[in-house]
């Protein structure tokens, strides 16, 4: 077994402007589930640029949700024989060009334990991405993560 490079680009780096993003409240779970991430700069500025017929380079973040500006990242090469990863929330069901998903599954009632109280506002959220996007069966291999301490693993297709 021969390890490869791997590259991680946070989905978090590409959400919208607060105004975008938080245009209906700071705790609308329909806008965290429809209006939260730029898909489009997502897919332009990482996965297409990094697949086989881009110029093999990604741009790491498009947006610094901190300081809510531009977050002026330049492009970084791609290493040879790299490996990306693009970790984040309600992703698949988009239309993005990923080879391979690995989905971390959390149930409903494990989500409600461990959510924090300030967050519990995005649960209908994740609710509603499991009925209308049903994760667990598009994704090529699923985890189960309801007791974090004991994980179990799940393949729904091959692994090249």
């Amino acid at each position: 077994m021969h390890s490869r490079p791997a590259v991680v680009v946070p989905v978090e780096g590409f959400y919208r402007p607060a105004s975008l993003r938080l245009e209906h409240g700071r705790t609308d779970p329909d806008a965290r589930y429809t209006d939260w991430l730029d898909t489009a700069a997502l897919a332009r500025e990482v996965l297409d640029r990094s697949g086989p017929q881009g110029p093999g380079e990604y741009l790491p973040a498009l947006w610094d949700l901190a300081r809510d500006r531009a977050a002026r990242e330049s492009y970084r090469p791609v290493p040879p024989g790299a490996v990306l990863l693009v970790p984040g929330s309600l992703l698949q069901g988009l239309g993005l060009a990923f080879d391979v998903v690995v989905h971390l599954r959390v149930g409903p009632q494990a989500r409600r334990r461990r959510m924090p109280a300030d967050r519990a506002w995005e649960l209908p959220a994740f609710d509603r991405y499991d009925a209308e996007v049903d994760p667990v069966a598009l994704a090529d291999a699923v985890v189960l993560a309801d007791h974090a301490d004991r994980p179990a693993l799940v393949l729904q297709g091959r692994f090249l």
